[in-house]
């Protein structure tokens, strides 16, 4: 019997369409309820454990969520003055970086240049101003689609106010929600769809919970690595570099350029402090590859890290913050998916 005929294919089909409609619908105000619901899979297993301990539900939950907050709260109150301080004075001081560019790399820039003929220096500017051009409008426009998606004062209240009550309750009522859930799977194809569902959990938990712990640590390496090399802003590159981190490449790409760039600057061609400075990212690279990833995220992911990053661009391209709130979840379901559906195209008799 297949897996699914065609009344149920066009039932699903339909069932999605809908779904996909009102989430567009209803997506300026779903962002906060996105963000507890997400706060409260990040948290479930504590709670769980602790409802195995014999605390109740209500209280496990109440507990723990109190705890998340105070945490993020602390490093908020502690982490925030600092970056607000170091980005400021960064701001404050970039014109005189920029003289100090001008002063010692662009006579090197202008003498390396001099090798080739006048019209591959007009097409090798021309290139350099199109792509730093795209490179800026890309930025802006991603920066202003996250602010007015997400950061909003109004959504910033909304945000603080709604998340944790919504985190609250899902995480009282876990168990009520996942038994509704479960009770919704059509009975004849109830193992399939179990074995997808775990899939899918095992994929995004594995990726969520690992990948937090990994920007966290590799954050508290950057910032205190380039603070003892005595990099100014050091700690607040390494900082955003650490969270950047959740998107495959980027952390590391921006920590890497941005730090060597300020230590070009800062250090005036102390090639040792410069290379201490490379040294930090590399060191941190290779505990991220080879130690961090394997540990705390695994094998068992099952996400190439290209395809996270095409869904987290293409979240922020058409749903501003929200988007990035459902990015990964969707690209977990799709692959799931697309692996269930190759393994099923491989048993069937089109393939054989």
């Amino acid at each position: 019997m297949p897996i699914i005929n065609n009344f149920a294919l066009r039932f699903w089909l339909i069932l999605l369409a809908a779904f996909i409609g009102l989430f567009i619908l209803f997506k300026p105000v779903l962002m906060p309820f996105l963000a507890g619901l997400a706060v409260a899979y990040f948290l479930e297993p504590v709670v769980s454990a602790l409802e195995k301990r014999k605390v109740p539900r209500w209280a496990g939950a109440l507990i723990v969520l109190s705890g998340f907050l105070l945490v993020v709260g602390l490093m908020i109150l502690l982490v925030w003055p600092l970056v607000n301080t170091q980005v400021s004075a960064l701001l404050n001081i970039l014109p005189d970086y920029a003289t100090r560019i001008r002063e010692h790399y662009v006579p090197w820039a202008q003498d390396w240049l001099a090798r080739f003929s006048p019209d591959d220096v007009e097409k090798i500017r021309n290139a350099a101003t199109q792509s730093a051009g795209d490179a800026a409008e890309w930025v802006s426009g991603t920066v202003k689609k996250i602010v007015s998606g997400g950061f909003a004062f109004i959504d910033a209240v909304m945000l603080s106010i709604i998340t944790p009550v919504t985190a609250f309750h899902v995480l009282r009522d876990w168990g009520k929600l996942t038994k509704v859930i479960d009770q919704l799977i059509p009975r004849n194809h109830y193992a399939v769809v179990r074995e997808q569902m775990a899939a899918i959990d095992e994929t995004l938990s594995g990726f969520v919970r690992g990948q937090a712990i990994v920007c966290l640590i590799l954050g508290t390496v950057y910032s205190l690595g380039l603070a003892v090399n005595g990099l100014k802003y050091g700690a607040t590159v390494g900082i955003i570099a650490g969270i950047l981190t959740i998107i495959p490449y980027v952390g590391t790409v921006f920590g890497w350029v941005t730090a060597v760039l300020l230590a070009a600057v800062q250090f005036d061609g102390d090639w040792w402090r410069i290379g201490g400075v490379v040294a930090v990212f590399a060191i941190g690279h290779f505990f991220e590859a080879y130690i961090l990833t394997p540990r705390f995220v695994g094998h068992r992911v099952n996400l190439h890290p290209v395809w996270i990053l095409f869904a987290l661009i293409a979240g922020v391209k058409l749903m501003g913050f929200t988007g990035v709130l459902i990015a990964v979840p969707t690209a977990a379901v799709v692959g799931v998916l697309i692996r269930f559906a190759v393994r099923e195209y491989k048993d069937s008799s089109l393939y054989k």
